[in-house]
């Protein structure tokens, strides 16, 4: 059932459905709770030219059974991929407000931090690391970080240009992201697609994807092939 449901006037029995705010069930055993759903990944994706792996990317998280994904976008992400290439709910800043009419409506960026169990900013580009870094929540990608639930996983993909990868401020801020707790994914040299050659590459897909398996296999209860 796509998140995009919880736009609809029924949002709230859709999302109980989903499992977007499971009711606690004392009964229930942390095996057999997790067992009932999806393992939730959030992505969230900047305006870097590695949002062209945006469709592989999401592929290969949806090749692992058991997980459920859904995407954050920035309007700058939205230049290097086609929404029709993402086979699950594409969110963007117009959905927040769009849901938002009246005091008691839902606000999106929070729905969506309680519903991941996970979120992976791939690629992270250097506007949305500095804004991070900072404490900066001008969108909806950066509002639902900045609201994020420091005991789940948040792994972030940096990917810019090498001159702007070795300014000394980027290893300031990336620095200020590990200590609040979320986990780096190390950019790559390569040749970049400016024509620069050096460090700055967001990490292959496939190493994101393991980063990924990784967390999955500490799970309780949750297992994948």
């Amino acid at each position: 059932m796509r998140l995009s449901l919880i736009l609809n006037p029924d949002r709230l029995l859709k999302i109980r459905a989903t499992g977007l705010y499971m009711e606690p069930k004392t009964s229930c055993s942390t095996d057999a709770l997790l067992m009932e759903r999806k393992f939730h990944i959030l992505v969230g994706v900047t305006g870097s030219v590695a949002a062209l792996k945006l469709p592989l990317l999401v592929s290969r998280l949806l090749d692992i059974p058991g997980l459920e994904v859904a995407v954050v976008t920035t309007e700058r992400a939205k230049h290097f991929y086609s929404p029709q290439d993402i086979p699950v709910t594409l969110y963007s800043d117009a959905d927040e407000w769009e849901m938002w009419k009246h005091r008691s409506d839902p606000v999106l960026h929070i729905d969506l931090r309680r519903w991941a169990d996970l979120m992976l900013v791939a690629p992270l580009d250097a506007n949305t690391l500095g804004k991070v870094a900072s404490g900066i929540c001008d969108n909806l990608l950066t509002c639902v970080i900045r609201a994020w639930d420091r005991s789940k996983p948040l792994f972030f993909c940096p990917a810019m240009n090498t001159a702007m990868w070795e300014h000394p401020i980027t290893v300031q801020q990336v620095g200020q992201l590990k200590a609040f707790g979320y986990t780096e994914i190390p950019c790559v040299a390569k040749k970049l697609v400016c024509g620069d050659e050096g460090l700055g590459a967001m990490a292959e897909v496939e190493t994101i994807v393991e980063k990924v398996k990784e967390v999955l296999s500490q799970q309780v209860g949750f297992k994948h092939s």
